[in-house]
């Protein structure tokens, strides 16, 4: 008893010198200025490397001037992390996304896991740091804590894991991100937020398989995307950016917006919809379009329509009278709402800032190619130019199938004899298969359609016809001024007679 009683009493002066201790450093922790705790770190530290045989490489969550956008490399690493938490790490953290139906696993604070690489093993640890004085200033503004991770090795393994380890984990990471993302639709703030885009979930159902399109067009388009994702080291090799432009030009309805979705889709990128009216100049043009991710479709609708962008280089300044005083307030206001002009659009897509980033694809579409300026379309720019025509019968087919689950039907001949007389376009056609009831069936539809066609057919025939009866107007008319002239000239001679 009497020796359980010693050991009793010295736990009890261990614990007490302990709890001394602690108050002492905790004391010492308050009290003491920032740069003697940082030194005493230090030291503690670097005392503690002498006898480690370890090298630790530490991602801050946080890095560079703009504390407050995280690193890419901690994201990366985040990523390629989340399996090997899930599957070993003894505390975990969960997060839900908006599609996924199930729990998204990370690694907990103060957690760590084991990888290995090449037969040797590694550890991860995530760790947590509080920051004691939180800068104040508006444009730096440090968080209250700071999280990283650290990557903990034996040193005979350094050139190992700084270069090809480190390669891995953003290439897999990479791989993950792509399988996983949920892929978005931008649009440009018109206010002074602090960021320039705002976004939503992309979640167009458009697909070049039940686009109305004819098949050997869609398969070129197919081919050349395919062939520009995996261009690489070719862009690299002949010196230009990794950007390709599309023009899709066409009547309204022909479905150039359905083009777009149908690009992102089969790529998998995020779509940037840039509305130029809200931009307020070019240097706000540039600060958006390095703001873009790269794997996106940066899209301008109705280029024709966005800015005053057509023949700019040609137009001469009004003069300075008073008529033409609104004229020049007119254009004042204009400028006020947007100042971008085609030179500085240009360089933006196609000049030095056309390289920040990469794997874009640019699309402009237009009702009105005739009206664009040269300059903005040439080949080399816009690389490929896509008519988006009226509905051909092979794109009919394709609607065909959508709507109303049909190949082959009784009607598909006369189909295909009105459209090649009338010009319909797809959106057109595709309202008139859409059934107006439960009980309208395949049958119904297409004698709709055949119905829509040969009314459009009698209308376009009637036009032709004005047309032709115009010509005899003119000359009617022309000949009814003739006898009116005549009637006059002869009353102003009996006049001119009785005078004398």
């Amino acid at each position: 008893m009497a020796g359980f009683s010693r050991l009793g009493e010295s736990w009890a002066e261990m614990g007490s010198a302990l709890a001394g201790l602690m108050f002492m450093y905790a004391m010492f922790q308050q009290y003491m200025p920032t740069w003697i705790l940082s030194y005493v770190e230090s030291l503690t530290e670097k005392l503690l490397d002498y006898f480690n045989t370890n090298v630790q490489i530490t991602f801050p969550e946080f890095s560079g001037d703009r504390m407050n956008k995280r690193s890419r490399l901690y994201l990366a690493i985040e990523i390629y992390l989340s399996g090997l938490a899930s599957a070993h790490a003894r505390r975990l953290k969960a997060d839900m996304s908006k599609k996924s139906k199930t729990p998204v696993l990370s690694m907990d604070d103060h957690e760590e896991v084991t990888d290995e690489f090449q037969g040797v093993k590694v550890r991860w640890v995530s760790s947590k740091k509080e920051n004691r004085r939180p800068s104040i200033s508006l444009y730096n503004s440090e968080p209250d804590e700071t999280r990283f991770y650290k990557l903990v090795f034996h040193r005979n393994e350094r050139d190992k894991f700084t270069t090809s380890y480190l390669r891995h984990v953003m290439e897999k990471a990479k791989e993950m991100s792509a399988r996983n993302r949920q892929r978005k639709l931008y649009t440009n703030n018109s206010g002074d937020d602090y960021s320039p885009w705002s976004s939503v979930l992309f979640e167009h159902p458009a697909s070049f398989e039940t686009l109305a399109m004819d098949p050997s067009k869609k398969r070129e388009i197919m081919n050349d995307l395919k062939a520009f994702s995996s261009s690489k080291d070719y862009y690299a090799k002949i010196g230009k950016a990794w950007k390709r432009g599309y023009l899709l030009y066409g009547p309204p309805g022909t479905g150039k917006s359905t083009m777009i979705a149908c690009i992102a889709n089969y790529l998998g990128y995020d779509v940037y919809d840039l509305e130029l009216t809200a931009v307020k100049n070019n240097s706000q043009l540039r600060e958006l379009m390095m703001e873009t991710s790269s794997k996106s479709v940066i899209v301008i609708e109705d280029i024709d329509c966005s800015l005053n962008l057509t023949g700019q280089r040609r137009k001469k300044s009004p003069k300075r009278d008073e008529e033409d005083h609104p004229v020049k307030e007119k254009e004042d206001e204009d400028k006020e709402v947007s100042k971008v002009t085609l030179s500085g659009l240009l360089n933006t897509i196609d000049g030095l800032w056309s390289g920040c980033g990469s794997e874009k694809i640019i699309v402009f579409t237009t009702n009105h190619l005739e009206d664009l300026d040269p300059a903005l379309i040439r080949r080399g720019r816009m690389d490929n130019h896509i008519e988006m025509s009226y509905c051909s019968f092979e794109a009919f087919k394709v609607l065909a199938k959508n709507y109303l689950d049909t190949e082959s039907h009784v009607l598909f001949d006369d189909v295909k004899a009105l459209l090649n007389e009338v010009d319909m376009t797809p959106a057109d056609v595709a309202e008139n298969l859409i059934p107006k009831c439960g009980e309208d069936d395949a049958d119904t539809c297409l004698k709709n359609l055949v119905e829509a066609l040969q009314e459009a057919r009698g209308e376009a025939v009637d036009e032709v016809k004005d047309v032709k009866a115009e010509p005899n107007k003119l000359q009617e008319i022309a000949r009814m001024k003739q006898k009116v002239m005549k009637k006059l000239m002869s009353k102003l001679k009996r006049k001119h007679k009785k005078r004398n």
